[in-house]
C-alpha cells in the first residue's frame, strides 16, 4: 500500500471517528433532574382589609427531557406544588386530582447550544413558554442562563428578574381555584418567579 493510500485511510478513519463523536454529542439525552429542579414564586395575598402579605410557593420535582428537535415538555401536577402541604387533608373530590396534569408547559431549545458549552461556560437563551389549560393558551418569554457545571450537568436559572402577571393568573380557572383553596381571594399584580433547575445527560 502506498504512503498516499495510508494517509487517506488514516484521514478517513479520523473523519469517521469525528463524525461519530459529534453525532453522539448531538444526541445527548439532556433531561431535568427532579431532585434538583424547581420554580419558586412569591405571591402577594391582598386581604379583605387591604393588607399585602407575601407568600413563597414552590413547584418541585420538575420532570422533562429535551427531544432531538429541542422540544421540552413539562407536565405540571398538583402534587408537585406545596399546596398540598398547606391544605392538609383534601376533600374527596380533590384527592383524585393530585396526580393529574393541571397544565403542560412546552418550550424549545436547540440541544447543540447546550452541547457546545465547555465546563464553566454559560449562554443566555430567551425561551418561549407555551401553556394550555382548559382551552386557554398563553405564552411567556423567559430569559434563562444555562451554565455547564460538569461534563454531564447543566444548571438553568433566570438570566434576569421575571414576574408573571397576577391579573392574568387569576383569569385562569385552575390557578384561581387552587389559590382560592389556600385562602387567596385576591393577589398582587406581580408574581416574581425564580427558576433553579439542573439538566443531566443520561
Amino acid at each position: 500500500m502506498s504512503s498516499k493510500m495510508i494517509i487517506r485511510r488514516i484521514m478517513g478513519i479520523g473523519l469517521a471517528a469525528g463524525l461519530t463523536a459529534f453525532h453522539g454529542v448531538a444526541l445527548a439525552a439532556w433531561q431535568l433532574d427532579p431532585e434538583q429542579s424547581q420554580v419558586t414564586a412569591t405571591v402577594t395575598e391582598i386581604t379583605s382589609g387591604g393588607e399585602s402579605i407575601p407568600h413563597e410557593h414552590a413547584l418541585r420535582r420538575m420532570e422533562g427531557q429535551i427531544s432531538a428537535d429541542g422540544t421540552l415538555q413539562l407536565p405540571i401536577r398538583l402534587n408537585q406544588t406545596d399546596v398540598l402541604d398547606r391544605l392538609g387533608d383534601l376533600p374527596p373530590w380533590m384527592s383524585s386530582l393530585t396526580g393529574t396534569t393541571l397544565v403542560t408547559v412546552v418550550t424549545r431549545l436547540p440541544p447543540e447550544r447546550i452541547n457546545s458549552l465547555a465546563v464553566g461556560q454559560s449562554t443566555v437563551e430567551i425561551l418561549t413558554l407555551s401553556t394550555e389549560s382548559n382551552g386557554e393558551q398563553r405564552q411567556e418569554k423567559l430569559p434563562v442562563r444555562f451554565t455547564r457545571e460538569a461534563a454531564d450537568v447543566v444548571r438553568a436559572r433566570n438570566a434576569e428578574p421575571v414576574s408573571l402577571d397576577g391579573k392574568e393568573l387569576m383569569k385562569n380557572q385552575t390557578v384561581r381555584s387552587i389559590l382560592s383553596l389556600i385562602g387567596y381571594q385576591q393577589i398582587g399584580d406581580e408574581v416574581p418567579v425564580e427558576l433553579n433547575a439542573v439538566l443531566v445527560d443520561r
